[in-house]
């Protein structure tokens, strides 16, 4: 499998915020969004070739319970991390598979150990045109959905889309850079919207540092 980088943190988003966890971060992508945090994982070019042997070796030395397959996008090399996906399940680790909703879903492996964190790209990323609305269907009550909003048009799309689509779990909005909430978490509160204003911790924490 083509990895970029291997590293443990903490969970820096999502409803599994603050956890320590392995990142597993696979290289390449075929998006650009506008405000992307990892512009260093988007190439093949940028990673390099991981026996799927070798990655759950580095797993169990970790010692992390909590496990992160993340990129990129993951699912741009779907026979290995589906694979990988299901060797880690199977061997007692909790998986968050981050995916951009570019892909298809129909693939990966549901059981009670995997979560699925689904991006749904706003027009502030410049990639909306790219989302898939039926992988909607394929999500259970314990995913998330997340929404990264460069500002008022975003949020605005995002109310939208929540009054077209029914989403059967977790909803998170978190402004891009993922710092600035007063303003979101202010028209959330106004709207009623149903959905969690959440940073991205690790930014407050370490900044733009990578590998955290």
């Amino acid at each position: 499998m083509r990895i970029n980088e291997i590293f443990t943190s903490i969970q820096g988003e999502g409803v599994f915020i603050g956890l320590p966890t392995l990142f597993i971060r696979a290289a390449g992508c075929d998006l650009r969004c506008r405000w992307c945090d990892t512009p260093y994982a988007l190439l093949d070019s940028q990673g390099t070739d991981w026996p799927l042997d070798d990655i759950m070796a580095e797993v169990r030395k970790s010692g992390v319970a909590n496990i992160c397959l993340t990129g990129g996008d993951p699912l741009r090399q779907p026979d290995d991390s589906v694979e990988l996906m299901k060797r880690l399940t199977a061997a007692g680790y909790s998986v968050v598979l981050e995916t951009s909703g570019a892909y298809g879903l129909a693939g990966v492996p549901r059981n009670e150990r995997l979560f699925i964190s689904m991006d749904v790209k706003m027009p502030g990323s410049g990639m909306a045109d790219r989302n898939k609305p039926e992988n909607l269907e394929l999500l259970r009550s314990g995913d998330q959905v997340k929404f990264i909003l460069a500002g008022r048009d975003d949020y605005n799309f995002a109310k939208e889309f929540l009054r077209e689509h029914a989403v059967p779990c977790e909803v998170v909005f978190t402004p891009a850079g993922g710092r600035d909430l007063a303003w979101l978490a202010e028209a959330v509160l106004a709207d009623g919207v149903r959905a969690r204003v959440l940073p991205q911790l690790h930014k407050y924490i370490w900044g733009d540092e990578r590998g955290r």
